[in-house]
């Protein structure tokens, strides 16, 4: 039996009595802006995942009011990026995975547990791949931060995929719609459907832009001096062999890893890592593995544990790349996107998920926390 059950998401009790900013939307500088409530704007139907433990389900909105947005850890220089907060202290960086949910190179939403999710789902693939790549990580002394080696980060995010599919401006299938046969020094055949499963693996590399990534094929990075045809080669396989690894262990599980992204860096004595994270909620699609050729016969998205039904309700609604003001995500795709993450958590790690203090403010645990460590 599928691990779904096709039904409306019911919203989450108690959800609606806590302000998730329900009643604000993102604007494109990534400020709250009042708008209105989603209540204006149906909500497509979603199948709700099961098997979330009822006392995660009862933390989600109880959390709802305490998510880590905004980070302060009281030392290093502080650096702010979509979803993580870096803060330099020299020769290791303090990575905090907030609770910002973000696709189409905007902020969409806080989510209950997120950051504390990819956080532990990173660090766990982290410590099952060093026999294939090593990893800059080094403690993780909190649930929401990794300490890291620091490292020159190569400016080449290494996309990785095994189907074609995908509904952002560089995803392999918006792309091939659009007539496309060559896209990032790959040949794609004729009469591919969405969601076909590719011959082989391969990689679509984008450019790491402050503003929107830009697809790239291996020959142009070497070419523009981004990385060495030595680095490329090196980094290129590490990053095949681990999506390989992630799609094996992914399937024993009953789960289809569809695709990734990596990042990878340079430490000063000239040693290649992994750094950023690795096989996340946020970083991968995941799909259910045993419904998959089914639904794709009959021409059905496949079940999927990622956030693309959030982008796709944006979608839905207004143009995420071009509004300068979004819809905020309604309080019932919040929940259940809250509930994959813990749902993939436990379901790649076979550990249960540890419910942190509801109540205590985050960013004051977090500095009692980095205290221990460095005192």
């Amino acid at each position: 039996m599928s691990s779904m059950q096709s039904q409306k998401i019911r919203q989450c009790d108690q959800l609606s009595q806590v302000r998730l900013g329900h009643s604000f939307a993102w604007g494109s500088t990534g400020r709250n802006i009042r708008l209105y409530t989603p209540k204006s704007i149906p909500v497509a139907n979603v199948e709700s995942i099961q098997g979330v433990r009822q006392e995660v389900i009862d933390a989600i909105s109880k959390a709802a009011s305490n998510c880590l947005t905004d980070t302060d850890v009281g030392q290093g220089i502080k650096r702010v990026g979509k979803v993580r907060d870096t803060y330099d202290l020299g020769d290791k960086v303090v990575i905090v995975t907030t609770d910002r949910q973000s696709a189409f190179d905007r902020l969409l939403a806080s989510i209950p547990f997120k950051g504390q999710v990819l956080n532990q789902t990173s660090a766990w693939w982290m410590n099952h791949t060093t026999h294939i790549v090593k990893n800059a990580l080094l403690s993780t002394p909190d649930p929401n931060i990794s300490i890291m080696k620091k490292c020159i980060v190569f400016p080449v995010e290494f996309v990785c995929r095994g189907f074609m599919t995908g509904s952002t401006d560089t995803s392999l299938w918006t792309h091939y719609k659009d007539g496309e046969r060559e896209y990032c020094g790959n040949t794609f055949p004729d009469g591919m459907r969405k969601n076909d499963r590719l011959a082989v693996n391969v990689i679509t590399p984008t450019t790491k832009s402050e503003d929107h990534d830009v697809p790239i094929s291996p020959s142009e990075i070497v070419k523009q001096g981004l990385m060495s045809q030595e680095d490329w080669d090196m980094v290129s396989k590490a990053a095949l062999d681990l999506f390989n690894f992630g799609q094996e262990q992914a399937a024993k599980r009953g789960l289809l890893l569809v695709d990734t992204k990596y990042e990878f860096g340079k430490a000063p004595d000239g040693e290649i890592y992994l750094i950023d994270e690795i096989h996340t909620p946020d970083s991968s699609r995941y799909w259910i593995a045993d419904t998959y050729e089914k639904r794709h016969a009959a021409g059905q998205e496949p079940e999927n544990i990622d956030k693309e039904f959030l982008r796709l309700w944006f979608r839905s609604v207004c143009d995420p790349y071009k509004d300068e003001v979004l819809p905020a995500a309604p309080l019932e795709l919040v929940c259940e996107l809250s509930k994959r993450y813990v749902y993939l958590y436990e379901k790649i790690t076979g550990e249960q998920f540890q419910i942190p203090p509801l109540h205590e403010p985050v960013n004051q645990r977090m500095k009692q926390n980095l205290a221990t460590v460095n005192s």
